[in-house]
């Protein structure tokens, strides 16, 4: 059986982290073990780093943006609507084939059962 060992410093986060192999494994044959390594910055660590004011939206991009979802919105809403009003179409169209057996089995029972009390009422005659 073949383990993956993992060495882990605790200055790492999860986004910047990277494997690497260990020279390890030549020497002893098995599969590669690898040790996570964090990129090296010039920062230390716990430092956030703001956004550049280049990639804040201005007022116009966020009424844009808002315009734009909201497009995007009405246009699913509209191709929603019109699945439901197909489906709905499709159902309706179904029970009024349903009811068109329906009523052709009630008329045959019908004719049915007033023969068969014809037939009845002759014999009792």
């Amino acid at each position: 059986m073949q383990k993956l060992v993992m060495a882990v410093t605790g200055d790492e986060t999860d986004e910047e982290t990277e494997l690497a192999p260990s020279h390890m494994a030549a020497a002893t044959g098995d599969m590669p073990t690898y040790q996570i390594r964090a990129p090296p910055t010039a920062l230390p660590q716990g430092v956030v780093v703001a956004a550049s004011p280049g990639s804040l939206h201005s007022p116009q991009q966020l009424a844009e943006e808002a315009t734009r979802k909201r497009e995007l919105r009405l246009m699913k809403n509209r191709e929603a609507a019109w699945e439901c009003r197909r489906k709905k179409k499709e159902y309706v169209k179904c029970l009024e084939n349903c009811v068109a057996v329906l009523e052709n089995q009630n008329k045959t029972l019908i004719e049915e059962l007033k023969a068969l009390k014809d037939l009845y009422c002759h014999k009792a005659e």
